[in-house]
């Protein structure tokens, strides 16, 4: 287990620009959910060589939100190594599809929490 994520510090200024330049989704997970949860969520966290969209590190927990740009092979096959990275440094990842975040916002909000106490509860 890692006491101090791996951290590219060259991203960091990516992911600052990111948080500013949020997609319409991520505003509202993170303005509307994530940022008064009761456990801590980071948003544009820079892990490693990545930069995900928001990371819990009370029960290492990433939340992912994919747009059209993530229905390209190409991009799939990334996501997918990116995935496995991140599993390797013992972390669950959870995707949703923008269209979640429109037509069920609620629904995408309880399977985040109960995937925070699932994954409290192996703590």
């Amino acid at each position: 287990m890692y006491k101090n994520l791996p951290n590219n510090k060259n991203l960091r200024v990516n992911a600052q620009a990111l948080r500013k330049e949020a997609t319409k989704r991520e505003r509202r997970l993170w303005y509307d959910f994530l940022k008064s949860y009761p456990i801590q969520f980071n948003r544009q966290k820079n892990i490693g060589n990545y930069i995900v969209d928001f990371y819990c590190k009370q029960v290492k927990l990433v939340v992912e939100l994919d747009g059209e740009y993530h229905r390209d092979e190409d991009v799939f096959i990334s996501d997918k190594k990116r995935a496995e990275y991140l599993e390797q440094l013992e972390m669950t990842v959870i995707r949703f599809k923008n269209e979640e975040i429109d037509k069920d916002f609620s629904k995408v909000c309880n399977k985040i929490d109960a995937m925070v106490n699932a994954l409290k509860k192996r703590m």
